[in-house]
């Protein structure tokens, strides 16, 4: 059997396009993701001949053996909100030297859409620096309104800090991020201090406070796309009818929390983004730079709302690898 046919059998004859799925899993769709996940990997895998190994690139190397250095474990239910089992992906490492820096990943989709699985391909260049990646799902808008999926993703981030020594998860290198909503949900999630009370749906360990915060083109101020010139049907379908979303949007604002003692923050953000205002990713960076919040902001001149030219994206991570070497999360950049 070639590659590309291994490829095939592993997705089972199953489209890759996303469809939305009933609050209530069944179990073919744990399969299909299984099988869905399997495919991803394979298909990474099938890398062309080369006439000697000597000659291939460092990631061409990579990428064949990388079947042998993870596991996937899809699917692990990490809580039970509303009827609903919120689900993520482990990719942990087979040949852990002790706990790994450890990368949670929070999808986007304005709150309404997405899901982890389409998200796969951004874990890559963590997979590839050999962390440990966590791939969460949450509830989305049509499940339940705000500010349901900041809870979630607390529970979460708690989750995590339960289960690190099953999984050789370092808590003291625990590194969140996502992209546009799910940027959001990743300042929320490394922002938000146990007293502010949206993690209460999941007692159990304390929160631990993650080590660094890689914001993709995320939201910062939610009320800012509820009413005025910025306002997003995204955001007012996140909030529906209910009658307190303004004290509710400021409870999920993330420059509501803006202290002294955050962890450092990297974002990145294109300057004509016409889904996520860049000025919000400037009042983000001026805040925590006034409150000694270590931080940076890569600003991406004429980017939209992601789908940066791949020069951009190799920018991009350069400038996290020096970020978080300079963060001392990581020793080598």
């Amino acid at each position: 059997m070639n590659c590309l046919a291994g490829v095939m059998e592993s997705y089972g004859g199953v489209s890759a396009t996303v469809v939305s799925r009933p609050p209530q899993r069944k179990g073919r769709l744990e399969a299909k993701s299984r099988r869905w996940l399997n495919g991803v990997l394979l298909s990474l895998f099938c890398v062309a001949p080369s006439p000697a190994v000597a000659q291939l690139s460092p990631a061409a190397i990579w990428t064949p053996q990388a079947g042998n250095n993870y596991r996937i474990e899809p699917n692990v239910t990490y809580l039970v909100a509303n009827n609903y089992e919120l689900k993520l992906d482990i990719y942990k490492r087979t040949d852990p030297a002790g706990p790994q820096p450890t990368l949670i990943f929070i999808h986007g989709g304005g709150w309404g859409g997405g899901s982890k699985e389409v998200a796969v391909m951004s874990l890559l260049p963590w997979l590839e620096m050999g962390w440990v990646v966590v791939n969460v799902e949450y509830r989305v808008a049509r499940v339940s309104l705000a500010p349901a999926a900041v809870q979630d993703c607390l529970c979460a981030l708690r989750w995590v800090a339960t289960n690190a020594s099953q999984y050789s998860i370092d808590t003291r290198r625990l590194v969140v991020t996502g992209e546009s909503a799910g940027g959001h949900l990743a300042l929320m999630t490394g922002m938000v201090p146990e007293s502010a009370g949206l993690d209460r749906q999941c007692p159990g360990v304390s929160l631990p406070k993650v080590a660094a915060i890689v914001n993709w083109f995320g939201i910062t101020d939610v009320a800012d796309l509820l009413d005025g010139a910025n306002r997003k049907p995204y955001a007012v379908a996140w909030f529906g009818s209910m009658p307190d979303r303004e004290e509710i949007a400021h409870r999920v604002t993330p420059l509501s929390y803006i202290r002294s003692d955050l962890p450092p923050i990297i974002t990145i953000h294109g300057d004509a983004d016409p889904t996520v205002p860049y000025q919000q990713a400037l009042r983000l960076h001026e805040g925590l730079t006034q409150a000694g919040v270590p931080n940076q902001l890569v600003t991406i001149p004429g980017g939209k709302h992601g789908h940066f030219t791949n020069e951009e994206r190799v920018r991009v991570f350069r400038a996290i690898r020096e970020f978080l070497a300079k963060q001392q999360i990581i020793t080598d950049n």
